[in-house]
């Protein structure tokens, strides 16, 4: 904490020459208690105390005595040996020295009061300190301080009569006996004082005054005779002190008794219990203080569980809660609850309670009696059985193979009879793996340990595909043959297939791993006649492999480039590639991307699979990449193709983020105000126009309707089924254009505006309207079939229809 270099020795031990060759008079400082004071009086020692482990503050007076003057220098003794030193004129923490005996536990205070503090006070910090003060003009002074180190006596420790250590409770004693309690007390400088004590009352005392020498042992016993109920739970407790700066070490028992039991009985009995589930029982026992000894008895073994216990002054009876958690061979067993104390006649009462324990079914599985495990082949019939132990008994019981429930289905082999048996009908390889049977009951579902079935079968290739291996001249090549079969194969055998014909490789060429069900063949192709396809045929016991694994043994070339690249997650520094992996020429491959930029390359990747996350990119760059394969034999083509990353975005502030919240709100409201005050104008013209225009057409259609009327005859009169229209319809008026086509065709003897054409379709345009007019009046004659229709017009307004 306050290193010490050798700069600064060097500097201490100048000024140490210095100050003992001054001509200047040393003045010696009276320190009495906290307050400073000169005086000419030499060898007044102040005296400070401070306890092991605490804190003390050595006061030395270091204010110098003239106003012109300052503070030069502070050195601290030991026996005449300096110890610690502050020098004024090093700055930092270097102006600060002290040796091994105060190390980092020193250090220098000049406000408010000038002393050396120090930590974590030592037995070994007792002494006499001389602190010499050093100033720029004045004389220097010398302080006298008598550090007093107080040891601490240890905490007291509790013994019975016996010699036994008591920690917290002290007995059980017997109602009416006596009792001995003796406190020990360790070490103290001074001797310190040991009391007896009930509450605030001193039982008796071990003076400081009596002589013992310091760090001694000391003790002090307390006796009582013909305890009463009334020294139940009393406390006691003896303490040890030597000053007053630290409080008194303590020490506290807390006496027992025993009161005989009268009675005891288990009060909860609720049926049944649940394995599992955490069940609480109360005992009570009465007439014992302090309570009794209750334990908690099963088949005749003391429970292994926690109890609580409860006195009740008020009715003088003990209860005991017991936790406990029920286990399944607890069924049907007797619970006990008995307490006791061995002190008075060793009298015991108990209170049983027979248990009724549900719990989960434990199913267990087992093949059929004369199956053999280890000889299931194909086309065999196995049989399972399902043993269950429920409370209470299993409803039902259901079966499971790898996971997957199993139904019963005689078609396909699978019969379930009992729920407890379960036949397999001319198995297969498939059905090979772990059967399970699940019991169910009230409290859950059983499973029991999977049982697993294994059946004989031929080697069978794990990757059914045909593969290529690439392999140069002159250099091995690994071919590895992986095929399932149990049991595990124990022989494989390699044929080589080419315009030479079958040949059969030579067993030291290849290895086995029976376990694994693996054959690796080292192959060496010298010329070009040895590249062909290579067959892999394995056998175990169950025979020799049906369908051999192949594999093409072509020339090792180099890759085909990758193809049909795309580009996604585009960023302003990023983006992520993946391209179509071609052919690898028939050995292991990787593949590589390069980003170029006009100053040169910006990074590359490489990966096992055509696919690669670049990153650190630059914002708003156009790049090439450029994409190819490799393997041992040389590097594929490249392609290349460029992009361009995203520009980056700068951060919106929130005064921004404010302006266009308002300016889209008020936006907004502009539009639909905007859009309101033209639909109210709209509307007001339109109801203007519509009564002009009703206006003017209604006295246009009654001139012509009443000229119409007198030069035609009634249509009542020649057909009596034809309604009149100018009877029970009123027909609407109709726009200024239809009535100008009505007032040219009664100028050609057109009767009415009913006089339409009847086939005009309700959206036909005007002018076909104004053709129909004269050739039918032209013929003279109305058509044979009449009725009234209703239609609209372009030339209409929405509400207005015209009857024809």
């Amino acid at each position: 904490m306050y290193p010490v270099c050798s700069a600064q020795r060097t500097l201490l031990a100048f000024v140490l020459i210095a100050v003992s060759t001054s001509p200047t008079a040393t003045q010696n400082t009276i320190i009495t208690g906290s307050s400073l004071s000169s005086s000419s009086v030499t060898g007044t020692v102040t005296r400070v105390s401070s306890v092991v482990g605490g804190e003390a503050n050595l006061p030395c007076d270091s204010r110098p005595p003239q106003r012109n003057d300052s503070l030069l220098l502070v050195v601290w003794y030991r026996d005449d040996n300096p110890v610690y030193s502050y020098d004024t004129r090093v700055p930092g923490p270097t102006g600060h020295w002290s040796d091994d005996t105060f190390g980092e536990r020193a250090r220098w205070v000049g406000q408010p009061t000038s002393a050396l503090h120090v930590q974590d006070v030592q037995s070994r910090d007792r002494a006499i300190y001389r602190c010499r003060v050093d100033f720029q003009v004045s004389p220097t002074r010398n302080y006298r301080i008598a550090l007093d180190v107080i040891e601490l006596p240890s905490k007291p420790v509790i013994f019975d009569e016996f010699g036994k250590e008591i920690t917290g409770i002290a007995g059980p004693y017997n109602e009416g006996g006596d009792f001995k309690l003796i406190c020990s007390v360790n070490g103290g400088n001074p001797t310190p004082r040991v009391q007896w004590l009930q509450g605030e009352t001193v039982l008796t005392t071990l003076a400081a005054g009596e002589l013992h020498p310091p760090g001694s042992s000391r003790s002090l016993t307390l006796v009582v005779t013909n305890a009463t109920r009334a020294h139940l739970s009393s406390v006691y407790m003896c303490t040890a002190d030597n000053t007053l700066l630290s409080p008194p070490q303590r020490a506290s028992v807390k006496i027992d008794l025993y009161l005989r039991p009268l009675s005891v009985e288990i009060l909860s009995r609720e049926q049944p219990l649940s394995v599992g589930r955490k069940a609480e029982l109360s005992c009570r026992s009465t007439g014992a203080r302090p309570p009794a000894t209750i334990t908690w008895w099963l088949g005749g073994k003391q429970l292994n569980s926690i109890t609580k216990e409860q006195e009740l002054d008020d009715r003088n009876e003990t209860q005991s809660l017991l936790q406990w958690t029920p286990q399944k061979e607890h069924n049907g067993k007797m619970l006990t609850c008995r307490a006791e104390h061995s002190k008075f006649n060793k009298s015991t009462i108990e209170s049983k309670l027979p248990l009724n324990v549900y719990y989960v079914p434990v199913a267990s599985m087992h093949l059929g009696a004369k199956m053999n495990p280890n000889d299931i082949e194909e086309g065999d019939d196995v049989y399972f059985g399902c043993e269950v132990d429920a409370n209470p008994p299993a409803y039902k019981v259901v079966w499971e193979h790898n996971g997957v429930l199993l139904q019963n289905n005689p078609s396909n082999g699978v019969i379930l009879t009992a729920n407890t048996n379960l036949a397999l009908r001319n198995v297969s390889r498939h059905q090979a793996g772990l059967y399970t049977c699940t019991a169910s009951n009230v409290e859950g579902d059983g499973k029991s340990p999977p049982l697993r079935m294994q059946i004989v079968y031929r080697p069978l290739c794990r990757k059914r595909e045909v593969k290529l291996i690439g392999a140069a001249l002159q250099e091995p090549s690994k071919v590895e043959c992986e095929v399932d079969a149990f049991p595990p194969p124990d022989t494989f055998e390699w044929t080589l297939n080419n315009s030479a014909g079958s040949i059969k490789v030579d067993p030291e060429r290849f290895t086995v791993n029976a376990k694994e069900g693996k054959s690796v063949l080292t192959y060496v192709p010298v010329s070009d006649i040895d590249y062909g396809t290579l067959a892999c045929r394995a056998t175990n016991l169950a025979g020799q492999q049906m369908s051999p694994c192949v594999y093409t043994l072509l020339p090792a070339t180099r890759p085909d480039p990758p193809s049909n690249c795309s580009v996604y997650n585009l960023t302003d520094d990023s983006l992520d590639l993946t391209c179509l992996a071609g052919y690898e020429g028939g050995l292991q491959c990787t593949y590589i991307a390069e980003v170029w930029a006009n100053e040169g390359l910006v990074t590359n990747s490489t990966n096992g699979a055509a696919l690669w996350n670049l990153r650190r990119l630059g914002a708003k760059r156009h790049l090439k990449i450029v994409v190819y394969a490799a393997n041992s034999r040389g590097r594929s083509e490249h392609i290349s193709f460029t992009v361009e990353t995203a520009p980056r975005l700068s951060p919106r502030t929130e005064a921004q983020e404010a302006w266009e919240v308002n300016w889209a709100v008020g936006g907004v409201l502009g539009a639909a105000l905007t859009v309101a005050i033209i639909l109210c104008l709209a509307l007001i013209a339109t109801r203007l126009r519509h009564r002009a225009r009703d206006y003017e057409v209604t006295m246009q259609s009654t001139k012509n309707q009443k000229a119409s009327l007198q030069k035609r005859s009634s249509p009542d009169d020649r057909n009596p089924d034809l309604i009149p229209l100018s009877k029970g319809i009123d027909c609407p008026p109709e726009p200024p254009q239809y009535s100008a086509v009505v007032a040219k065709s009664e100028a050609k003897n057109s009767s009415s505006c009913h006089s339409l054409a009847r086939t005009q379709s309700p959206t036909s345009p005007v002018s076909n309207v104004t053709h129909d007019l004269p050739n039918e009046r032209l013929n003279g004659t109305l058509r044979s079939h009449r009725e009234v229709v209703t239609t609209r017009t372009p030339l209409l307004a929405a509400h207005q229809e015209s009857c024809v």
